[in-house]
């Protein structure tokens, strides 16, 4: 590179620095989102980026390099000016995600997870990135394009060889369905923009929260707690000084096969603003964040659009709707590719601009979250259905559903089925009846909740999907009669491996151990006695974890072994095998590079 050349490299890295800073305003809670727009400048963050903002924010440069490091989408290297990552969960790999990969790396002349020799491009694999029901997909600089096939992969092949922007590339590339295959109160709904709030601003704050608690309105992020014990324990709790109450809604949708949230931020955006300004209303929050999941970035510019749109309508900001001192406004967060920031405590930390380590508790994050502020999380499709509640009251809610379970439940199903998509049920439907719904025949068994939920057989499908039975955070995925079982809970466990936070042992260490004991057996190596180190594994998990990222790793096996022992067993062709070390197969190698094989270079027990 030339004197000037590097001059003007080093004055456009200074100068993405300085905007990125004056972006966030130099506020060190914003790292994440410094570094994220300082890469879209850049493409990598150099040392030299990174040096930089430490000294900008006042922070250690270890600091800097830790928040780096942690987060998939931050790269430290440079990884090529288009950077190609395929979703491998299990739904599209059995969509033939791992076949086109390799295509695109043949056209491409390039191994996977390495760099081309022209600096140009990289092709690796990441995690689920919610386009289960069209895959396979892929992010290219972040941007989603799905419906990949041989020709779509050989066409985009040759527009980075050529080196066509992606603003040039063709939209239909980027197309993502929504794929709304059954409606129920939420995705029927027609509420006007500020319909429902302006209902909640008459009856007042604290009758807006007796008919969230009448409703019995519990998490749609899994857990199912109560969301109006969650906002009167923030609403109880005391500030301190110089900060107010906080609204976070949960956008980040980092589990295996869940896409329900992509939709609702889709299409029913203003449901989810207003739920957010409602909970600020019952709580007397005045900042909202929206927690935005890296790999739904191409939401950015419609969800800022629909915030600039409620502030002109007086939605947000100061005096909402002309009440006096009900102000509140809400900024957009991107992660940027962990999913453990769906932890709401881990959420949080990397709203704070650190890594995404989960918190010890208590304190809740109700009580003690954002910079310590009381802070409620709410998952984006429980506030939608706040708004609803607002409008239309917590008896009409509660008559929905069953008695511990009320209102409806959003299904991403994908997997083995005729019509997969986003199906809405009242709480209590059957898994067989959804599966009728989607048209799955001859299925083998149903993964609901995700990697961390559970793995159900075909007599478990009488279950219902409620908190008092089979609870879900949403993900419904179908493997027919063809499927390897086994193979299902080997992508599970490998995704929990990397996903991994690392902040306690058990779980790093443990995810580690587990993946390795699913390889051995994949090779057909494994004995009987495996089988009981993996129980070892799974009990250390479960009890011992720090988060429920550790506690849940174990449970695709714990149902596989429970439910489909048979693909286990498979790959155990010698069920006596005792495991001892072969000293002479392992001087085989030695024996090929000294090219003997005559007896004397043979071990054997006889021998002294």
């Amino acid at each position: 590179m030339s004197q000037l050349a590097r001059t003007c490299a080093i004055t456009d890295l200074d100068q993405a620095v300085d905007d990125a800073l004056a972006r966030h305003g130099a506020d060190p809670s914003r790292l994440l989102q410094i570094l994220i727009a300082t890469q879209e400048r850049l493409d990598w963050l150099p040392p030299r980026a990174v040096t930089r903002l430490a000294a900008a924010l006042g922070l250690s440069r270890a600091r800097v390099e830790g928040v780096v490091g942690f987060y998939s989408f931050l790269y430290s290297r440079p990884v090529g000016r288009y950077r190609v990552l395929f979703a491998d969960n299990i739904v599209e790999e059995m969509q033939g995600a791992p076949a086109l990969m390799r295509r695109l790396c043949e056209r491409l002349w390039i191994e996977p997870g390495k760099v081309s020799e022209d600096g140009l491009v990289s092709v690796d694999a990441t995690s689920c990135i919610g386009m289960g029901d069209q895959g396979p997909s892929a992010l290219v600089n972040g941007v989603t394009i799905t419906g990949l096939d041989e020709k779509r992969i050989d066409a985009l092949a040759e527009l980075i060889r050529d080196q066509i922007s992606l603003e040039s590339w063709p939209r239909q590339f980027f197309s993502v369905a929504d794929n709304i295959r059954r409606r129920d109160i939420l995705l029927n709904d027609r509420l006007a923009p500020g319909e429902a709030l302006r209902r909640a601003v008459a009856m007042g704050a604290d009758a807006l929260l007796a008919q969230v608690k009448a409703a019995n309105l519990r998490g749609r992020g899994g857990a199912g707690f109560a969301t109006a014990q969650k906002w009167t324990s923030c609403k109880e709790a005391p500030t301190p000084d110089g900060g107010g109450r906080v609204i976070v809604c949960n956008a980040d949708e980092g589990e295996p096969g869940t896409f329900k949230d992509r939709v609702l931020l889709t299409r029913f955006a203003d449901h989810v603003f207003e739920g957010m300004t409602l909970a600020a209303l019952a709580t007397g929050a005045s900042k909202g964040f929206l927690y935005l999941r890296g790999e739904y970035r191409y939401l950015r510019d419609h969800l800022e659009e629909v915030l600039a749109r409620r502030r002109e309508s007086g939605l947000l900001g100061r005096g909402i709707l002309g009440a006096a001192g009900f102000d509140f406004d809400i900024d957009i967060h991107l992660g940027a590719g962990a999913y453990i920031c769906g932890e709401e405590t881990a959420l949080i930390e990397s709203l704070e601009g650190k890594r995404g380590t989960p918190r010890i508790r208590p304190p809740f994050p109700a009580t003690r979250g954002y910079l310590g502020r009381p802070t409620s999380v709410n998952n984006v499709e429980t506030l939608a259905l706040v708004t609803m509640i607002a409008a239309r009251g917590g008896e009409w809610f509660a008559q929905i559903g069953t008695k511990l379970s009320t209102g409806t439940k959003l299904l991403s199903v994908s997997g083995d089925c005729a019509a997969p998509g986003v199906y809405e049920f009242p709480f209590g439907v059957t898994i067989a009846e959804v599966l009728d719904a989607c048209g799955a025949l001859d299925t083998q068994g149903v993964q609901l909740g995700g990697a961390a939920g559970m793995t159900l057989a075909p007599h478990e499908f009488r279950r219902r999907v409620a908190f008092e039975d089979a609870p879900t955070a949403g993900a419904l995925m179908v493997f027919d009669r063809s499927r390897d079982m086994f193979a299902v809970a080997r992508n599970f466990v490998h995704f929990f491996a990397h996903e991994s936070c690392g902040f306690c042992t058990p779980c790093r260490v443990g995810t580690a151990l587990l993946r390795d004991c699913l390889d051995k057996l994949q090779d057909r190596h494994g004995s009987p006695l495996d089988l009981v180190e993996i129980d070892r594994l799974d009990r250390l998990l479960q009890t011992t974890s720090h988060c429920g990222l550790g506690q849940a790793a174990a449970n695709p096996v714990l149902d596989g072994l429970r439910n489909f022992r048979a693909a286990y067993d498979a790959r155990m062709p010698n069920q006596e095998f005792q495991p001892a070390f072969n000293l002479d197969a392992a001087l085989a190698r030695a024996r090929q590079l000294t090219g003997r094989d005559d007896a004397s270079a043979h071990f054997s027990e006889r021998r002294s």
